[in-house]
This record gives structure tokens, sequence and C-alpha cells, in this order.
């Protein structure tokens, strides 16, 4: 898309620094909200990995003015450096507190690569040494150019060229006969497919209406309108993800049989069928895309459950997807969700469960392999007690 997703910043936040004895200001750029750097250097291609590392520990940020390439090896070397210094760090005793640190080595790990910063010149241009074109990618994400200078981190320039690429690709979904879902930057990509697949197999319970609550790229409304739902009326609460879901819904050609609104879960009205995906696992999110995999306090989980009996139709019925890692990794005990379902005046007609297939799933160097490897998703059909 080429318009803007939000609405603009009055009084963006600016970066100062002094470069060849002049004071200098730019736009400021973080997608999770980070305030300026205080501190900054102007470093080039001289720049070695071991200082640059060192600086970026420190909390000092690096304005790179050299080569583009160059400057995205020295973040990979940073990030080799940060993985070296992870490692030899005291193997944890329990999943949970191995969850707990992964967590913050990852915040740390986020915070000390996003030392190293670039310019954007007026229109979004990367005046750099073989720079690619990034003005497009830029403006998918941000919206369309103030006519001013913008420093961004590289790690989240190098993030928005990627989701740039994500979007021109496509995702392949097999409850689409194969036809691509194309995820714009910051809407969680539906790159696990097996989720999706529960969707595409369980029983409808009526063709006629379904609410699908959080839709962000519009998959599961469009895996339910190719199983014949005649009208679904999916919801969200982030500008960029009811514009993704717009256009991805038209261009499957379920547009018109699918109403794309903006609502905190709920629509109006009933259904006999409603559908939520909701983050997986309790916790703070650190980004806008963190919010698809972290819900504070079960908030959206907790919404839908609460919300659900007035929301069903006679005899409907709400889908619930969710993974199981929470438990396994000490962050939610089913006995939990089990309550929240039974004081809503829900109980569980069927569960439909799935074994993971993504990669980390398969990865013993993971720290959290031993969760990952033994996940389980599960759709739960939830009704009105009888």
């Amino acid at each position: 898309m080429s318009e803007a997703v939000a609405a603009p910043d009055q009084t963006p936040t600016r970066l100062h620094w002094r470069e060849d004895g002049r004071a200098l200001a730019a736009r400021w750029r973080s997608e999770a909200g980070l305030p300026p750097p205080v501190q900054v250097e102007v470093v080039d291609d001289g720049m070695p990995a071991d200082r640059a590392w060192r600086l970026a520990c420190e909390g000092k940020a690096m304005l790179w003015r050299g080569d583009f390439h160059n400057a995205r090896q020295l973040l990979s070397a940073i990030g080799r450096r940060v993985d070296r210094s992870d490692r030899r760090r005291r193997a944890p005793s329990d999943v949970a507190e191995a969850f707990h640190r992964h967590r913050m080595a990852q915040a740390q790990r986020a915070r000390t690569l996003g030392q190293l910063l670039v310019p954007l010149g007026a229109g979004y241009e990367l005046a750099l040494r073989r720079a690619p074109a990034v003005a497009l990618a830029c403006r998918e994400a941000w919206g369309e150019a103030a006519d001013e200078s913008t420093v961004v981190s590289l790690r989240e320039l190098l993030g928005i060229i990627g989701a740039h690429q994500w979007r021109l690709k496509g995702v392949p979904i097999a409850g689409l006969g194969g036809r691509r879902i194309h995820p714009h930057y910051g809407v969680f990509s539906p790159i696990r497919g097996e989720y999706l697949d529960l969707v595409a197999r369980t029983p409808l319970p009526s063709s006629e209406l379904a609410f699908d609550l959080g839709t962000g790229t519009g998959v599961l409304a469009a895996v339910l309108a190719r199983r014949g739902v005649e009208r679904v009326v999916a919801t969200d609460l982030s500008p960029r993800a009811l514009t993704c879901a717009r256009e991805n819904l038209s261009t499957l050609g379920f547009g018109e049989r699918v109403d794309v609104c903006r609502a905190d879960l709920y629509p109006p009205g009933r259904a006999p069928l409603v559908v939520c995906n909701p983050p997986w696992l309790p916790g703070k999110a650190a980004s806008p895309l963190d919010a698809a995999v972290y819900d504070p306090d079960s908030r959206m989980l907790r919404g839908f459950i609460d919300g659900l009996g007035a929301h069903l139709a006679p005899d409907g019925e709400g889908w619930l997807i969710l993974s199981d890692l929470a438990e396994r990794l000490q962050l939610r005990p089913r006995e939990v969700l089990l309550g929240w379902i039974e004081r809503a005046g829900l109980e569980v007609l069927a569960r439909d469960d799935i074994r993971p297939r993504h990669r980390k799933a398969f990865d013993r160097s993971d720290p959290l392999h031993g969760a990952r490897g033994a996940e389980i998703t599960s759709l739960w059909r939830l009704v009105a007690r009888r």
C-alpha cells in the first residue's frame, strides 16, 4: 500500500547529534516506541567490530556514514558477540527460568543491535554506498514521507525491507487451495499452518454467519469464506491489520462476503460461529508485532471467553484456537483456562489437536526446545452450558 496507515505524528520525536562541528537533528523512528539515543557517535567503514560492540553495550548509538553492506556485516558481527556472551551464562534450572532468561536475552539483544543507526533523506532515500532502494518499503510501513530526514536503527530498517519482500511474495495457505496471503509490515504472518488446518477441517455449525475476532491478515476469515460461510464479520483494532485484511480479502475475491471493521474483539450482534486465535502467551508485548504473540494478563483470551455467551446465536459455537505452550512454559496452568470457561457459563463440546510443524519445534539448540517440541495446538469448540 502507498497510503498512510495511521494518523501522522504531530510532534515527532527527534534525534540530536553533532557532526563536523555542527548540531544536527532528524526525525527518530522506533517501532517499539523507544526514545532516541542521547549519545551518538558518527562512524564509518573503519569502525572495528569489537569497539562497536562495546559502544552498543554501553548504550551509545552509532550513526553510520559508510557502505551499506559493510554496515550489515558490522551488525552481524555485533550479533555474534552478543550470542557468544549469552552462551557463557549458566544453564537455567527449569523451563520457567529458561523462558524468563530467553525473553531478557531477546530484549537485550534488540537493544544492543538497535544502536547501529542509518540516515534516510527526505522521501526515505538511503544515501549510503551500495544501498538498496528502500523508499517503497518505508512508505508501506510508515506512510508517506514528510519533507525531512529520518534516522532509524539498521536492524529495524532490515525488518522493514524483509516485510516488504514477504508482502510481495505472500504466504501460500493450504486451506485456500494454495492461494497466498500477503502480510503487511507490523501484521503477524500466517507462516504456522497447523492452526489454519484446524479451522479448515472442523465441522461448521452453520454456514450463515461467522465472526472472526482479531483478524490480522484476514486469513481465517478467508478460510471460512472459502468453506462456504455466506457472511463473515472480521474485526481488529490495528489500522495496519484492517488495511491488510481488506486488501487480502479483496484480492482473494471475498471482499463482498467479508466485512472488515474496527472493534475491540466483538462486533454488535450474535453469530452461530465465533472464531478467535488470540496471542498464545501471557506477557508484555515489547513491540506492535509482539502483540500477536504476547497477551498481557491474557486480556484478549479472557475477553473472548467472557463475551462469548452474549454473542453466540442459539446452538452456536465459539472456536478458540490456542497452543498449550503457555502451560508447558509454566505461564498459565490448564486449570486456569478451564476455570475461565466454566465461570463464563460455557462448556467444551469437543477439542481437536495438532502437533507443530514449524522449524523451532525441531531445533535442539533452541533454549525452549523441550517445550516447543512437545507443544500442541488445539481448536476448542465452546458452547453455552446446557
